[in-house]
């Protein structure tokens, strides 16, 4: 006999399914609640609320696991590439060959941006923030490519959209940051793979040669492949739930895009090197900075340091700490900032406190790392996040289509005034 859950409400009985997934997770199906009782849950935040089925990532925060569609994010961090990984996501199966030749050179195919685009970057204040040029431009390909609003596409016609957006948000990304600086933009190269066309674009001049570090190039797809999908996170649910409306692609991951840049989401690596410069600004006495972190008094805390996911460690952190440190050395930086990092890090991993208190450094940690040895400024980091992230939204908002999957429509319960008569204005006091 299934398992059941039993709630019981106002004297009666009700009987609501268990149902449970691949890795044993479980959950009371309480669709029909409302319908059969009049109630409904409360769960401020959804932390126990699964608003969905999916079959793409698997996450377990207790036991420090990732994996894409069955795949340990150790063995394809060591042994993909970016695209791969993507087609993974998007399609459900590693590509053949052919597949991954096909998907990469469809995409190089689409990396160019209509001209029209590089007029709206001039609309922009020069000193608005790149997240907010990102999600905007991404949201102006729906009026680029109208057809994209209809809920009937075809499987070609949702492939030609999904190509495109991952072709053109690296070459709008890259636009982003060359307009804040003042550059000259940077046109894609068809020779280069994705990777290595990304950091053209946005480090190149037409002045003189660009030299390619592939140490760089294996960071930074290792970096994009670690953030390309996390769950039912705020932006992935985000883009789901605008998804669920049949808007567009590009108008769900433009919803996403802002989603992820609340301070609380995706902006952690960027308070990573806030916090490495306040304490440089301070003397750069780390010592003091790591004891502040450990006196229950004081208010300050260390960021990019452990999780609200993950209890143990976070199994990406593993990963990037070596590139991190490649690239450190490939680079041959002298960088105080990253003295200090350096430093925290080693306090960190040493010192009994965070130890048991299983406090190690996250991922935002290191890609905050990264990005700076790299020369990427502090407000792009949430971009260059989104930029990974991109192959999750799309596998999820690709998903959410497939399942047919209805509205979103959260309830709520009510706790404002009782009806009252309307007052006219020269009666109220």
């Amino acid at each position: 006999m299934a398992e059941s859950a039993e709630i019981i409400l106002d004297g009666k009985s009700y009987s609501y399914p268990v149902i449970e997934g691949t890795e044993n997770e479980k959950a009371i199906d309480i669709a029909k609640l409302r319908e059969q009782t009049g109630y409904i849950t409360i769960d401020s935040g959804y932390k126990n609320t699964g608003a969905t089925k999916s079959a793409i990532t698997f996450l377990d925060g207790e036991e420090g696991i990732l994996r894409y569609r069955g795949y340990p994010i150790e063995q394809l961090a060591e042994k993909s590439t970016f695209l791969e990984v993507a087609y993974l996501l998007i399609y459900g199966k590693l590509p053949t060959q052919a597949e991954l030749d096909n998907f990469a050179g469809q995409i190089t195919k689409h990396t160019l941006v209509h001209e029209d685009v590089r007029k709206i970057f001039d609309g922009f204040p020069s000193a608005a923030h790149p997240m907010a040029i990102l999600s905007s431009l991404i949201c102006s390909l729906t009026a680029f490519y109208p057809e994209s609003v209809s809920p009937d596409l075809s499987k070609e016609e949702i492939d030609l959209n999904v190509i495109r957006l991952m072709a053109k948000i690296s070459t709008i990304a890259a636009w982003t940051y060359k307009n804040n600086m003042g550059h000259p933009l940077n046109y894609p190269r068809n020779d280069l793979d994705y990777c290595s066309n990304f950091l053209y674009m946005m480090f190149s001049f037409p002045t003189e040669k660009y030299a390619i570090n592939p140490t760089v190039v294996s960071a930074l797809n290792k970096l994009l492949i670690l953030h390309a999908d996390h769950e039912q996170n705020c932006s992935t649910s985000t883009v789901r739930l605008v998804g669920s409306a049949n808007a567009s692609l590009y108008g769900s991951v433009s919803a996403g895009i802002n989603a992820l840049w609340g301070p609380l989401h995706g902006g952690a690596n960027q308070e990573v090197l806030e916090m490495l410069q306040a304490i440089q600004k301070d003397g750069g006495n780390t010592q003091k900075w790591v004891d502040k972190a450990k006196d229950k008094e004081d208010s300050f805390r260390l960021m990019g340091f452990g999780h609200r996911v993950y209890k143990n460690f976070d199994p990406r952190a593993k990963i990037i700490k070596k590139a991190a440190d490649e690239v450190l050395s490939a680079l041959g930086i002298d960088d105080p900032l990253l003295t200090i990092a350096q430093e925290l890090e080693q306090a960190a991993l040493t010192d009994d406190y965070f130890i048991k208190r299983n406090i190690y450094p996250n991922v935002d940690f290191y890609s905050g790392i990264i990005y700076r040895a790299i020369g990427i400024p502090t407000e792009m980091f949430t971009v260059m996040f989104a930029l990974g992230r991109l192959p999750g939204w799309i596998a999820q908002w690709k998903e959410m289509r497939e399942n047919k999957e209805p509205i979103g429509r959260p309830r709520q319960v009510y706790t404002g005034e009782l009806e009252r008569d309307y007052v006219g204005i020269d009666q109220r006091s």
